[in-house]
């Protein structure tokens, strides 16, 4: 089938290149010229076959609500737009009910995968009418992981943007653990290799993961984690989670507390930050900052 595809960055365009190798046609659109493959949101469009699919993959807020505005003027009754970022889901609800008002279908998709789904495949969550949804299957069918899982149509507008951020907020929790843990065995005396303290754990125990593959893969090219500044931002997923958290009187200590210690990580150089950072770089290639002693 074809698709348009808006935003071809990081993960967009490693998007773009697993989608083509599914034997589909992508159209990608980019302000960045050298990366698009069409000049203007209306050539894109204009490229495509009735009914259309335009995918969505800039950032959440003003730029995602200005692209599906511009798309709102250009596509026509029966095409459907996904959004692929990190929207919160009371956006999409909204973005949904612009769209109807001119006979458009609203798919919204958290994906996860970062810098390895162009290999491993994204795991998709989407939510939306099962009749747009259809129409957009064979895109989730080439982009999720081989096998039975990593794809699920969740509920309908915005179920894809909560199980997502639900996503994210566990994801927090399970860096803060693994981060402490670490910190921890670096303060003893009598610990004297974590690094294969970590990796021993990779096979056997019951918090082997990706994560801690990862963590891993950090420990070997920064042994103590010294090139690193103890700092991490948060994406703005975590604190969405805690938000509807407290909206359902729904109790999450140890994701509320990995957000806070985020916060932390900009007062100090706080070594478990080091990790986290790490993690987030390996992961999903999120930028690092250096460490401030120059000699590390």
């Amino acid at each position: 089938m074809e698709l348009g595809l808006i935003g071809l960055g990081k993960m967009g365009g490693n998007m773009r290149e697993r989608i083509r190798r599914a034997g589909h046609t992508v159209v990608g659109y980019d302000r960045n010229q050298d990366l698009a493959d069409v000049a203007s949101l209306k050539a894109l469009v204009d490229a495509l076959q009735g009914p259309r699919v335009v995918w969505v993959m800039v950032p959440a807020g003003e730029p995602t609500q200005a692209t599906i505005d511009e798309l709102g003027r250009l596509l026509s009754p029966g095409d459907v737009v996904v959004d692929g970022g990190n929207s919160r889901w009371t956006d999409d609800e909204k973005h949904a009910a612009e769209l109807a008002e001119r006979g458009i279908g609203f798919v919204d998709c958290g994906v996860s995968g970062g810098v390895w789904g162009l290999k491993n495949g994204y795991a998709l969550m989407y939510g939306g009418d099962a009749k747009d949804v259809a129409k957009v299957q064979p895109i989730f069918d080439a982009l999720k992981p081989e096998g039975d899982f990593g794809s699920v149509h969740a509920g309908k507008v915005g179920a894809g943007h909560f199980a997502k951020m639900v996503h994210n907020g566990i994801e927090y929790a399970m860096m803060q653990a693994y981060a402490e843990g670490w910190e921890l065995l670096e303060a003893v005396d009598s610990v004297t290799d974590v690094r294969e303290v970590f990796r021993s754990w990779r096979e056997g125990t019951v918090i082997r993961s990706w994560l801690l593959d990862l963590a891993v893969n950090a420990l070997d090219d920064d042994e103590h984690l010294e090139k690193l500044r103890g700092f991490a931002q948060d994406s703005g997923e975590g604190r969405w989670t805690v938000e509807a958290a407290i909206d359902h009187a729904v109790p999450l200590p140890a994701i509320t507390a990995s957000l806070f210690a985020r916060f932390s990580s900009r007062q100090d150089d706080s070594p478990s930050m080091k990790m986290i950072a790490a993690l987030r770089n390996q992961f999903g290639g999120h930028a690092v900052e250096a460490s401030a002693d120059k000699s590390k």
